[in-house]
């Protein structure tokens, strides 16, 4: 046992620039950018072709590239390790970056140095990622501004590194299929991941009531105890999901109109069997790798409507502002208190192999966050 401390189909114009190697030709230096960081060295993680995550991502030194006009040097602050990220660098994921590629999506950085022609953020200010591929992996890096999105500095930094997936990714499900009012509830399986988590936490603020399915494991009641510390009402195993006394749980709540599938195969079966008539079941995951599986019956007399959810597609059908003002709403909850970062583990970037291998885990209850 180790102790350790997710889009665009082609590679970004901006991310193929900072991937220079050490030996490489290094770009014309842009009035704008500091000459003290000129040349400079940086750190990332990257793989040059898919495969295990572990035999194929590699530690290297790359040059970073000049500042130009409307480029932003950013020092990476930490980038967390999500499944997407894992499923990107084994290549089987909807879509891939052009090789080779910086690992991670997702995390915060601090603003070093501007261009001139930058005005939405200055040094000093914490920016995420606006869009993926752009390999947040790494110490340093020159985006452009258009790729950035300011979040406050006084949240959290574990928060700020996950903010721009997981919970984006659970507010738009809660939001955006069923007209659920204050006292509806909600059931999903894969509770204690990113998104079960923060589910549970913007479903307590919006007034929802959460039902919680989680796998049987030795440490149930430990877990329990910290996803009803979140605001889950009901958790639940899959066993007992199954079971005829899942009755019982809608005697004190109605039953869900809206169900959250991240497993896939018989968990999704269940989920659906417990959807009030009428009521959607969203997939954004496939846990199990099993197709999900509708009875012909709930269809046609429960009319149940089954959809998918991807948070890139999303972002592609809604403009840059729409997706800016998604991050602020959760920034708010974030100092509200009504949502926290999931349960993480902070890891030194050089120790990498360790997170990595952690983050495929079975029964994995703690995010790996790479540290720069």
């Amino acid at each position: 046992m180790w102790v350790c401390a997710l889009r665009e189909a082609r590679t970004p114009a901006l991310l193929r620039r900072s991937l220079l190697p050490a030996s490489g030709r290094r770009p014309p230096a842009a009035a704008s950018y500091s000459a003290s960081a000129e040349g400079s060295r940086v750190r990332a993680l990257v793989y040059g072709h898919h495969g295990h995550p572990t035999k194929v991502v590699e530690l290297k030194n790359l040059e970073l590239a000049a500042v130009g006009g409307s480029d932003v040097h950013v020092k990476m602050l930490a980038a967390p390790i999500n499944p997407s990220d894992i499923n990107m660098i084994q290549g089987n994921y909807g879509l891939l970056p052009q090789l080779p590629a910086v690992g991670g999506n997702e995390g915060v950085g601090q603003v070093v140095a501007v261009g001139s022609n930058v005005t939405g953020v200055k040094p000093g200010d914490w920016v995420i990622p606006a869009t993926a591929g752009l390999g947040t992996w790494r110490t340093e890096a020159v985006f452009s501004e258009e790729a950035l999105i300011g979040v406050p500095s006084n949240i959290p930094l574990q928060s700020a590194a996950t903010l721009g997936v997981n919970p984006c990714t659970a507010y738009r499900m809660l939001k955006d299929f069923e007209q659920l009012q204050p006292g509806d509830s909600v059931i999903q399986n894969a509770s204690n991941s990113g998104v079960g988590q923060a589910v549970i936490q913007i479903a307590a603020a919006l007034g929802l009531r959460t039902i919680n399915v989680v796998r049987d494991r030795p440490d149930l009641q430990k877990l329990t105890d910290r996803l009803k510390n979140l605001g889950a009402e009901q958790v639940i195993t899959e066993e007992e999901l199954r079971t005829p006394e899942m009755k019982n749980v809608f005697k004190d709540m109605p039953q869900p109109r809206l169900a959250l599938n991240c497993v896939g195969g018989k968990s999704s079966t269940e989920l659906l069997r417990h959807l009030a008539p009428g009521g959607t079941m969203v997939t954004y995951g496939g846990m199990a790798k099993q197709p999900v599986i509708a009875s012909v019956s709930q269809l046609i007399f429960k009319d149940l409507k089954l959809r998918g959810f991807w948070l890139s597609q999303w972002k592609k059908d809604h403009s840059a502002d729409q997706f800016k003002e998604l991050i602020l709403t959760l920034c708010d909850l974030i100092h509200r208190g009504q949502l926290t970062a999931p349960a993480c583990s902070e890891v030194p970037l050089q120790d990498y192999q360790c997170a990595l291998e952690t983050s495929m885990q079975p029964f994995l209850s703690s995010k790996q966050i790479l540290t720069m």
